[in-house]
């Protein structure tokens, strides 16, 4: 167990010295020497003896064998005779008061040793460890008496103000002194502090003490102030720690076994007739003693782990535990004097759906609560019949961490004092039918690194240095601006790099490219490195395999200041079945739909979420805003949405329900997505949301408030992947140059429907893996055929109306499939290489391809309007060649000439506007330093009055092999 901070007040009993005492403290200085001498060689022939059957009694202890309830209740019970005997000596006449104590201590010394002999077996380890776990305190601290002969209530030490207890106490506080001297040097390797932050490995281990020793080291704990709650008792004098209350055998058996469901009920502090009732649950503890202001009180051990007793309080104070194990002493807080961390809008909001910030209430926070440092836990599992938090902080035993639960909200929360940042835990549920599970955190906000499954504890201290970038992203909307996207899997860009070396290198790499964005492969904590990302089981968790969250934030920061933005994917369609992960949770499905034929997801073998839930819709919402506001996320590329929206994707018939309206639509997912959108766009502005949509769905990127033919509002998103243009377009490029004239149409088709959503043009990872070869490799010819046309490809891909994506690696012509084990192959691009000119020529012409784009907005500024694009030529199959105009919002023009033959065409007529004066080359994928034959125009070339293919004047141009020729007005 992880321990609690010092308590401000103090542990020890003080000895005020009264002056009206003074008197009868000098008559009898004397007699009180001579007792005490006396005492002293008493209790230390009795020390000896106690220390052999201390020992024995220890190591009796440490086989699990408790003290004899009977023989305790009559220790107990002449424990408080002596107290009720000690108080009415107290309240003798000054004149007869010093008699009356030297009277009452030697009955009390007799009485006590009786005692101590007759249970010597069972009691006196107890009494033994006690006597020495006040004795080793922090030397910071006011030395505490130890029990002397002269002391009247044993085992519930109070302060004193009789002359006979102080003089005893003066006495045995040099003995003390000197054996704490020796204490602290021993425990100081044992010492570790709770503010020190543990590594995602968990905290060191304390080495074992000596068989049959006692340690009772100074409190470990990180820099808390522990604030007064409530009012702390002002008392001076014994206080008799009465029996409590019996507690409710149905209580006792369910913390015992970890179904209760209200702890804080039954354990902490709670007022009760006569006083005030201590109850702590502290399995393995030799005993427990409150602390509250001067006061310390011993509490009854009642078996089992359980304390209690009963303080002749008028109110429920401020307190803090003094807790002996075998081997240390801990003063601590007590997590159940404390009242919930979560307010009644934050469950209202919960219990709606519609809690924004889901991850600033769920899972773990280290937080100041009532003025006492610690971490808040807390968890949605409404099915469980009781969860505990368990941990690197209680040896992953969770038996004395019940949490409670906050109603009907079916949220469990508990703050756990004193410990921190860097924990390990997870939670320990009970299921409806009494077995138990354990689970990760599905709010955790860092992990274990793979194959751990850990939560950590978390909180970011980053300070961000992308203030201009976020200011001036939201200028132009997504679709509008330029948006050309280098996608990344970070794990295998360069193996072996983690966030920190990344942010050195990554951003660097993508400028010189002059690429706009990045869009990440799943980030989100995966157990599986062959899923890409795309099974997450830490929705809220940068994955722990490159470091730590506030290193993620780095790498964002770097890339935002180096001018580039960052898109991430994220897979809200699904989930793996992992058994400590989401799947069912609490014992019953909670995140998955309740419906087996639902919840399963026939092409991955996972699990959907459950969209009609609003918990777990709240549950994703929050998790997108998440990403933008905690990360800096400029957009969301969202996974697999296709298969959300239908009912019957993937599925045969019979394997399906149909909706309310007897349609094949998932009309909870639509309602999640619409939502999903709304919020993000309203909370964040600048994003983009992306849409990796295969399907005809109507209006994935129109309004959610703009209904379509269908009756559906749209989805809501900002861009499409347009997966319909990539399947034609390497379709056709997959053909000889010969038979492309028979599949003319898979190159021209895309813009019947080009305005129908806004879209990006995807050459994702997906279609360079599994066989399915790189992207140089699907082009036929020699190599260097391949080459041309690739480059011819690229250039094509730019110039069509629609945003781009391109795959790592194939910006320099990889030849091989991707692998997320081994990544790119940059080797092709070292100088020693024989082919090296070959691949870097393909990476100068995607740089040069961006930078052109970049700076012309006739590319970009009207990808989704009709009037931006215009055919010059859309049907020359027969000659392989394309062409068209691109226009801004001005009016300027560019001309984008694609040549699929591998042969030269002279003279070849295209008609144009007849309000430009002259054209001239930008950009020639047959350029020599790409690569090409270098068959190019050196001069402007200057329109002809001859209309041609519709316009008013034509050019007459030399096309490359091959090749895509941009022109713009001169």
């Amino acid at each position: 167990m992880t321990p609690s901070p010092p308590s401000p007040h103090g542990s020890e009993p003080g000895n005020p010295k009264d002056p009206k005492k003074a008197p009868a403290r000098k008559a009898t200085a004397e007699k009180t020497v001579a007792e005490k001498t006396v005492a002293e060689k008493a209790v230390a022939k009795k020390a000896v003896a106690e220390k052999t059957a201390g020992k024995k009694a220890v190591s009796k202890k440490a086989a699990g064998k408790r003290t004899a309830a009977a023989v305790k209740a009559s220790d107990r019970e002449a424990a408080l005779q002596e107290a009720a005997g000690g108080k009415a000596a107290a309240e003798e006449p000054p004149a007869r008061k010093a008699a009356a104590k030297k009277a009452v201590t030697k009955k009390a010394v007799a009485k006590k040793a009786v005692t101590k002999k007759a249970v010597a077996k069972k009691a006196v380890a107890k009494k033994a460890v006690t006597a020495t776990a006040v004795a080793k305190k922090t030397p910071a601290k006011k030395p505490v008496a130890k029990k002397t002969a002269a002391e009247t209530v044993p085992e519930t030490t109070v302060p004193e103000t009789a002359a006979a207890e102080t003089a005893a106490a003066e006495t045995a506080a040099p003995k003390k002194a000197a054996a704490r001297k020796a204490g602290p040097a021993k425990r100081a390797a044992k010492k570790v502090p709770a503010s020190a932050p543990a590594t995602a490995k968990g905290r060191a281990s304390r080495p074992p003490a000596p068989a049959g020793s006692v340690e009772a080291g100074p409190v470990e704990a990180g820099p808390v102030q522990a604030g007064p709650a409530r009012a702390e008792p002002v008392r001076t004098g014994p206080v008799e720690v009465a029996p409590s209350p019996a507690l409710d055998g149905g209580d006792r058996d369910r913390l015992l076994h970890g179904t209760h469901h209200d702890p804080h009920s039954v354990l902490g502090a709670h007022p009760a007739p006569g006083g005030v009732v201590f109850r702590a649950f502290r399995p393995h503890a030799l005993s427990v003693a409150v602390v509250t202001g001067g006061l310390r009180a011993e509490l009854h051990d009642d078996g089992d782990g359980f304390f209690s007793g009963l303080l002749p309080l008028r109110e429920v104070p401020a307190y803090r535990l003094v807790v002996a194990y075998e081997e240390t002493v801990q003063e601590t807080e007590d997590p159940y004097r404390f009242l919930p961390t979560l307010g009644d809008l934050d469950l209202h909001l919960i219990g709606e759906g519609r809690h924004e910030e889901l991850w600033k209430v769920l899972g773990a926070h280290p937080m100041i609560h009532e003025g006492v440092g610690g971490t808040r836990f807390s968890v949605w599992a409404p099915d469980a019949r009781a969860v505990r938090v368990v941990g690197t902080f209680n040896f992953w035993d969770g038996i004395g961490y019940p949490m409670r639960s906050l109603g009907s909200s079916g949220i469990w929360e508990l703050f756990v004092p004193a410990i921190g940042e860097g924990e390990l835990y997870k939670f320990d549920i009970t299921r409806p039918d009494g077995s138990r599970t354990q689970r990760a955190d599905p709010m955790a906000r860092r992990t274990e690194i793979p194959p751990a499954t850990s939560s950590v504890v978390e909180a970011s201290h980053y300070a961000w240095g992308d203030e201009e970038w976020l200011a001036s992203r939201g200028e132009r909307p997504a679709h509008e601006a330029p948006l050309s996207i280098y996608e990344v899997h970070l794990p295998s860009w360069r193996p072996g790099l983690t966030y920190r070396q990344l942010a050195e290198q990554l951003p660097a790499y993508v400028k010189e490219l002059g690429f706009t964005h990045v869009e990440l492969m799943p980030v989100a904590e995966h157990p599986f490195g062959g899923s890409w990302g795309y099974q997450v089981t830490g929705f809220y968790a940068p994955t722990a395999r490159l470091g730590t969250p506030d290193d993620f934030r780095l790498l964002v920061d770097s890339l935002h200041r180096a001018g580039i933005g960052v898109i991430m994917d994220w897979v809200p369609a699904h989930f793996p079945r992992d058994e400590w992960a989401l799947a069912e949770f609490d014992g019953r499905p909670l995140y998955e739909h309740e419906d087996p034929l639902r919840a399963a997801h026939p092409d991955w073998g996972t699990l959907e979420f459950d969209y009609g839930r609003r918990e777990v819709r709240n549950f994703l919402v929050a998790n997108a805003v998440y990403w933008c506001e905690e990360f800096h996320i400029d957009g969301l590329r969202v996974d697999a949405v296709a298969s959300m929206l239908y009912l019957d994707y993937s599925r045969e018939p019979g394997q399906w329900t149909p909706n309310e309206h007897g349609g094949r639509e998932n009309l909870d997912a639509v309602a999640f997505l619409q939502e999903m959108n709304a919020t993000v766009y309203r909370r964040v502005p600048g994003v983009v949301t992306i849409a990796e949509e295969s399907t005809a769905w109507d209006g994935v990127t129109r309004a959610t408030h703009h209904r379509g033919p269908s009756g559906f509002g749209g989805l809501g998103f900002g861009l499409k992947w347009n997966m319909g243009w990539m399947h034609d377009s390497l379709q056709y490029m997959s053909h000889e140059p010969v038979y492309r004239k028979y599949h003319h149409g898979e190159m021209t088709f895309s813009m019947v429907y080009a305005y129908s959503e806004n879209y990006v043009l995807p050459i994702s990872h997906d279609e360079v893996v599994h066989g399915k070869k790189s992207l140089v490799s699907k082009m036929p010819g020699d190599w260097w055929q391949q080459r041309a046309n690739l480059r011819a490809y690229l250039a094509f891909m730019w110039a069509h109306p629609g945003k781009q994506l391109l795959f790592m690696g194939q910006e320099f012509a990889q030849g091989t499939e991707w692998s997320e084990a081994r990544g790119p192959d940059w080797w092709l691009l070292d100088p020693a290489y024989g082919a090296e000119a070959d691949h870097r020529g393909v990476r100068e012409l995607v740089a040069d391809l961006n930078s052109v784009y970049r700076s012309t907005p006739a590319l970009w500024e009207r990808d989704t309007v009709a009037d931006g694009f215009r055919w010059v030529v859309g049907d020359a199959a027969d000659d392989n060649v394309l062409a068209f105009l691109r226009r801004d919002a001005d009016g300027t023009p560019l001309l984008a000439v694609s040549h699929f033959s591998p042969v030269v065409r002279q003279d070849y007529r295209l008609g144009v506007p007849d309000d430009v004066p002259a054209w001239f080359e930008v950009l020639n994928t047959d350029a020599g330093r790409y690569g090409g034959s270098d068959v190019f125009h050196a001069d402007p070339v200057k329109p002809e009055p001859q209309p041609w293919h519709g316009h008013p004047a034509s050019v007459r141009l030399t096309l490359p092999p091959l090749s895509t020729v941009w022109l713009r007005p001169a």
